[in-house]
């Protein structure tokens, strides 16, 4: 069995890259309500970069390029399969999406633990999981 590294204290960032900045920037900062750490743009590169940190000390980059490719639609392709955060009110997530136009998939529960958990999209489609923590 592998020992964990000492000197690793979890994550510290995801990175996403956005096909509209404005929309995405909408969607974690006002509608999830991540907490904006810094906002640049960078000229030289065309794009923005938007540092947000989430309720438990882990941090979103967000950045824009111009013309990204398309992301790879399917959920078992290699690489990200979705970004999941945990929650105290399944219920409450789904309406307060709701009331911003964003649609949740109806309510599942995990075989395993027996936990509740939905799904949305962001503007670009990324899965997004809310599993309820309590």
């Amino acid at each position: 069995m592998s020992k964990a590294l000492p000197e690793l204290t979890g994550i510290h960032h995801v990175a996403l890259i956005t096909s509209d900045y404005a929309a995405s920037r909408r969607f974690y900062v006002d509608i999830l309500g991540a907490q904006v750490i810094s906002e640049t743009w960078r000229a030289e590169r065309e794009s923005h970069k938007l540092d947000m940190r989430l309720p438990g000390g882990a941090q979103l980059e967000l950045f824009s390029f111009p013309s990204p490719p398309p992301r790879v639609d399917s959920p078992e392709a290699c690489g990200l399969r979705h970004l999941a955060f945990g929650c105290t009110d399944i219920e409450a997530i789904i309406e307060r999406l709701g009331e911003h136009g964003v649609p949740a998939e109806p309510v599942r529960v995990d075989a395993l633990t027996d936990k509740r958990f939905t799904f949305v999209k962001d503007p670009d489609g990324t899965p997004i999981e809310f599993y309820e923590v309590t």
